[in-house]
């Protein structure tokens, strides 16, 4: 059981809400970690003042001085990165990023121009593109603990036809990478269910507490 003077800050992914994230919150509560399970209106605004109004009010409610970890869902993660290049956090831990679109996802770039992108995924949704200027490649290199668990199995045939390599449906596996982190980990589920996946869990548990992901000993 961990100690109860740490928290974990849960950030959901676009068009989500913390619905998404109640099972993984419930698992971390069981852990004895202090959950903040943060819903924010992910296609009402940028990514920036996304990070601000999502992530400053969960700190303000984090006791001070005890340690403060994230677990994030796709866009979520981008709003960490965010937040961090702008501030620093007293006692920060260790984050994990389920499915981070870090280098950006091809889905953006082939359907920006599309009307219908920007009605259902917002101004933050356009900013996650691939090209060098986007957002998620601006922000720079991990200087904190990450580590990244990638989704290698999709149920969206369609957008998996617009994204080399391996991917969840949404965001490639290449494409989770940042630079700097820690740890990183392929797993056979999809971008919309990871969150809620029991073995994602335990692995998210697992990196809070070690600072790695449990691999298979070699047989």
């Amino acid at each position: 059981m961990t100690s109860p003077d740490e928290n974990v800050i849960l950030l959901h992914g676009l068009i989500r809400s913390d619905r998404s994230m109640r099972k993984l919150e419930k698992a971390l509560a069981k852990e004895g970690y202090r959950v903040f399970n943060v819903s924010y209106e992910s296609t009402r605004n940028n990514v920036e003042t996304l990070a601000e109004q999502a992530i400053g009010p969960a700190l303000a409610d984090c006791p001070v001085g005890q340690k403060v970890n994230f677990v994030t869902h796709s866009l979520g993660g981008i709003l960490v990165r965010q937040y961090l290049k702008h501030h620093d956090i007293d006692n920060l831990g260790r984050v994990v990023m389920l499915g981070p679109p870090n280098k950006g996802s091809e889905v953006i770039d082939k359907l920006r121009d599309l009307p219908v992108l920007r009605f259902f995924h917002g101004e933050a949704g356009v900013e996650l593109g691939t090209g060098a200027t986007s957002l998620p490649n601006r922000l720079g290199q991990a200087d904190f603990d990450l580590g990244v668990i990638a989704g290698t199995r999709s149920i969206n045939l369609f957008l998996s036809t617009l994204i080399p390599g391996v991917d969840d449906g949404k965001v490639s596996v290449e494409n989770t990478r940042l630079e700097g982190m820690r740890d990183h980990l392929e797993m056979e589920v999809t971008h919309t269910f990871m969150m809620r996946n029991n073995k994602v869990i335990d692995q998210v548990i697992h990196y809070l507490k070690t600072g790695k992901f449990r691999r298979q000993a070699p047989s």
